[in-house]
């Protein structure tokens, strides 16, 4: 009997442990979270670069009503995140659980998304919210679907989602995110209004990257912000990545401790040694983010390697074979991509002043054709010897 008792307090206790772990792991702490998702635009006031659309939608909101949305641009320039700000101040933070319905085209780009998950949403009946929440958001009276990378719908797909936005017009709007507008469909594009998103200007940029840094205590060299941008392309996404990537990889940044509590069966030297390696685990150190670590993680040919490349290049190619041959060996060894080599000696022949135009004409003609070789799929390393030996036969005429 004294053993049935003990299983069972022993099942009891099992249960109520149970019960309480998962308060405890409710949800990630924010030095947890991608720099991306901590510091997403949590309101319209927030997105930069982009005020023309950022004003219409603005009075949208003041206006409690809005069209079908058509937001285009290249990656990383706040389209989405737009979008969701707009929502959270249409319908607020518990409404919007409700009323917006969030898919990626890239994961579900089916006929079947169109024809269960969008239409079974906007044919449902709307939440309605209190009295006192109304006073605090506007609450129109209508449903969201957001569709992210909406340009990788089918053909049939975009057929279904026009005869949806048809018969529920009423009851739900439809926000539409893509990349490229040109594959939209016209009688899709045609019933949404369209907002183009362009490339984050490097001022307004740079001091967003400089507030997240300055946020999370990170230290960083001269010339860091500007590098992250110049490699991202004007996507912002990817510059905070990289440097978030960055200050890890140096040890640099805000990360919360790991409170432990101290065991009485270690001593006061152990604890210490603990404490200190814990502290730095957590990337509380003095080094700081350099030039060379954003070139290292964006995977781009480093631009000390493209001069050095290029003063060979200059001397010829007939009886300086061996010496170019040597360098894309190394360059090839060091693991480049050809297409990042490409793009470097493209942005730093073009763009020199003291090369002849007659000599950009004929050298953007080889870079035009090797870049098509190596779409194509042919060897990297022999593209990059050939292309190297043309590049130096013009420059040395």
């Amino acid at each position: 009997m004294a053993n049935f008792f003990d299983n069972k307090a022993r099942a009891a206790a099992a249960a109520s442990s149970s019960k309480s772990k998962p308060s405890e792991l409710a949800g990630p702490t924010p030095a947890l979270l991608p720099w991306v998702e901590k510091y997403r635009p949590r309101s319209l006031e927030e997105v930069k670069s982009q005020d023309h659309a950022i004003d219409i939608l603005r009075r949208m909101v003041n206006a409690s009503n809005l069209p079908n949305l058509l937001c285009y641009g290249p990656p990383g320039t706040g389209k989405t995140s737009t979008i969701l700000a707009l929502c959270r101040e249409l319908f607020g933070p518990e409404l919007m659980k409700h009323r917006v319905l969030e898919l990626n085209a890239s994961d579900e780009r089916g006929l079947s998304v169109v024809r269960e998950r969008v239409k079974q949403f906007a044919g449902q009946h709307l939440v309605n919210p209190s009295q006192q929440y109304r006073e605090k958001y506007p609450c129109p009276p209508f449903k969201v679907v957001l569709l992210d990378e909406a340009d990788q719908l089918t053909s049939d797909a975009q057929s279904a989602l026009r005869r949806t936005m048809e018969i529920h017009a009423r009851t739900t709007r439809f926000a539409l995110c893509c990349n490229y507008v040109s594959r939209i469909l016209d009688p899709i594009a045609s019933r949404c209004s369209k907002y183009r998103f362009r490339a984050l200007e490097g001022g307004q940029a740079a001091a967003r990257i400089e507030e997240i840094l300055t946020a999370e205590n990170v230290k960083y060299q001269q010339g860091v912000i500007e590098r992250a941008l110049q490699v991202s392309d004007g996507d912002l996404r990817k510059a905070i990545t990289i440097l978030q990537s960055a200050a890890r990889l140096v040890g640099v940044g805000n990360l919360e401790s790991n409170s432990r509590a101290p065991k009485n069966a270690r001593s006061v030297t152990e604890d210490s040694d603990e404490e200190m390696e814990d502290h730095d685990q957590t990337g509380l150190s003095s080094g700081s983010i350099s030039i060379s670590d954003i070139d290292e993680l964006a995977g781009t040919f480093p631009p000390e390697s493209t001069d050095k490349l290029l003063s060979v290049l200059k001397k010829g190619n007939t009886s300086n074979y061996n010496r170019i041959a040597a360098e894309i060996t190394d360059i090839t060894a060091s693991g480049y991509a050809a297409n990042e080599l490409l793009s470097s000696l493209y942005s730093k022949i073009v763009f020199d002043d003291l090369v002849e135009t007659k000599k950009k004409y004929k050298l953007t003609q080889i870079f035009s054709e090797f870049d098509k070789r190596l779409v194509d799929g042919v060897d990297e390393e022999l593209v990059m010897l050939d292309m190297s030996c043309q590049i130096a036969g013009i420059l040395a005429a």
